[in-house]
């Protein structure tokens, strides 16, 4: 696996790991799923490594905007249709490398991640 970062261009946490990942000789492909989009392949991924309860970004806004009744009765399956419709639902970074998916940035676990 291509070591791969997903976010938001001006998402202050993803500048922060991009600058950790440049900083540390980590080349990286971006890929900005708000301009681009995400598939249902990379949430299902995402979501058997990591949870769908940590891929979803519940203390975003745009989460916190959506009625009850959206909110209510979260599945797996109906948090993939959320964060298909609106990307923004979903935490930022999200890095696939050695074989991994990290949500979220950590720089200690980034460092574990890459032996440094």
């Amino acid at each position: 696996m291509a070591t791969a970062i997903y976010g938001i261009k001006n998402c202050d946490t993803m500048k922060k790991a991009r600058s950790w990942l440049d900083e540390n000789g980590i080349e990286t492909a971006f890929h900005d799923y708000k301009v681009k989009g995400i598939d249902r392949e990379h949430l299902e991924a995402w979501c058997d490594a990591a949870g769908w309860e940590t891929v979803l970004n519940r203390a975003g806004t745009t989460f916190k905007k959506l009625d009850d009744e959206q909110k209510a009765d979260l599945t797996r399956e109906k948090a993939i249709a959320l964060m298909l419709q609106q990307p923004s639902m979903i935490k930022r970074p999200v890095l696939e490398a050695e074989d991994k998916i990290v949500v979220g940035f950590k720089p200690d676990i980034y460092a574990n991640l890459f032996g440094q």
